[in-house]
């Protein structure tokens, strides 16, 4: 088994260290050894778990539907085949550029001749009155879940999911279905207002509201209350008192660069990132959630963008780098969430689309929502549409300017709007 702890085995200095066990990390250190790489390399994660899928923990995990050794990126007997390093369950305190030296929390220190800054974000918090309530969790690790799951177990019946976006519905769907009572508030006007039109988070909240979930919007919550230091309600602005026996937290992440901001990297959002995936600091590179750089499918606007595939795919373009073969990062943005029966996938970032067309008919669970800006595509959504997607994204890629009632008629296959 790979080593998982810094001991007389685990070198005080790498070729290569990589922070963060998520799937940016992982995939970072397996594209290394695809790529040659031939040097020392250890990955550093907080967790005491090796890189696990996070997707699964809103869902499938939450569900109980898949067991958590089934979310392994790799087994862990892979990382010893491939020669790679963990120092599990601790944390970088802080980043000497000079030296090349981290601080790690167990007092000790690593030497790296490459650092890759996967660490993704931490679970934003409530920083109302009750926020450190027990019973008020958030869904960003398996320690999470488990713990709200134990929760379920012992009974509690009456949850509330705050935040309105992707992580709470999904949240909000597994805990449906496994037949709580289940209040979701999002302070804004509608679900997914950041990231979707109108036509996609009012179908979504119709779905939410046929499975018994009590959707309330514009919701702003005030401060949660207790009994005995344990979460009992959450009383909104207005005076409206909710009764919670748990209460789950999905408002968005903060990304976790403190360490590197503080040894000088540029970044307000995260840390930047050029072409390649260099920060300002020598040496250093960051990849996936927390790292800011300037996406060609969004009008090269500075932006993280939270997803599997950026993470995975920044990754690749690092391992790359450092093997000597530097390419600029050009990945296509895509995600997707399941919701109950539900299956959406996005390509494409529609920041900025001034113009939506809906193809096919919400009613029928099964339709597509295509952003355009200026008269081209930058962006679709699809609900149990997996042609539209398929041939969609082309049209995406290209910044194709379509017919719109073209785009719109069910009779014509997006494929044959492709420009050759």
């Amino acid at each position: 088994m790979a080593k998982a702890n810094m001991d007389s085995s685990v070198s005080s200095r790498a070729d290569v260290v990589i922070v963060g066990a998520g799937h940016g990390g992982a995939q970072c250190a397996i594209a290394l050894r695809q790529n040659g790489f031939a040097g020392t390399v250890t990955v550093v994660g907080r967790e005491p778990e090796f890189p696990y899928e996070r997707p699964p923990l809103s869902k499938d995990y939450f569900a109980r539907e898949k067991a958590f050794e089934r979310l392994h990126i790799r087994p862990p007997a892979f990382w010893a085949e491939k020669d790679i390093d963990f120092l599990l369950g601790t944390q970088v305190d802080a980043v000497d550029p000079a030296t090349k030296q981290l601080a790690l929390s167990d007092g000790r220190s690593l030497g790296y001749g490459n650092l890759v800054w996967a660490t993704g974000g931490d679970p934003r918090r409530l920083t109302c009155a009750g926020a450190d309530l027990a019973g008020v969790h958030a869904v960003r690790t398996r320690a999470d879940c488990d713990a709200l799951m134990a929760e379920i177990d012992a009974g509690k019946h009456d949850i509330v999911v705050i935040g309105g976006g992707y992580i709470g519905l999904e949240a909000a769907a597994v805990l449906g279905k496994l037949g709580l009572n289940v209040t979701l508030l999002e302070a804004l006007p509608r679900v997914l207002a950041r990231v979707a039109g109108e036509e996609l988070s009012g179908f979504y909240q119709q779905v939410h509201s046929d499975h018994g979930v009590d959707l309330r919007l514009n919701a702003r919550v005030e401060c949660l209350e207790g009994e005995k230091g344990q979460v009992t309600a959450v009383r909104l602005e207005g005076g409206e008192r909710i009764p919670a026996e748990a209460v789950l937290v999905g408002i968005g992440i903060i990304p976790a660069v403190e360490p590197l901001i503080l040894a000088g990297a540029t970044g307000s959002n995260g840390v930047d990132v050029d072409a390649f995936c260099r920060t300002s600091l020598p040496d250093i590179y960051a990849i996936g959630d927390c790292a800011a750089f300037a996406c060609d499918f969004a009008g090269g606007q500075v932006m993280r963008v939270e997803s599997v595939q950026n993470a995975i795919d920044m990754a690749s373009c690092v391992a790359k780098a450092i093997c000597g073969d530097a390419r600029p990062y050009k990945a296509f943005p895509w995600f997707w969430s399941n919701q109950y029966d539900l299956k959406l996938q996005t390509a494409g970032i529609n920041v900025g689309f001034d113009e939506t067309v809906v193809r096919g008919t919400p009613a029928n669970r099964a339709f597509s929502v295509i952003y355009l800006k200026d008269g081209k595509i930058v962006a679709i959504d699809c609900v149990n549409s997996v042609k539209d997607y398929v041939q969609g994204r082309k049209l995406v890629e290209q910044g194709v300017r379509p017919d719109v009632a073209k785009l719109a008629d069910l009779g014509t296959a997006l494929k044959e709007l492709v420009e050759a």
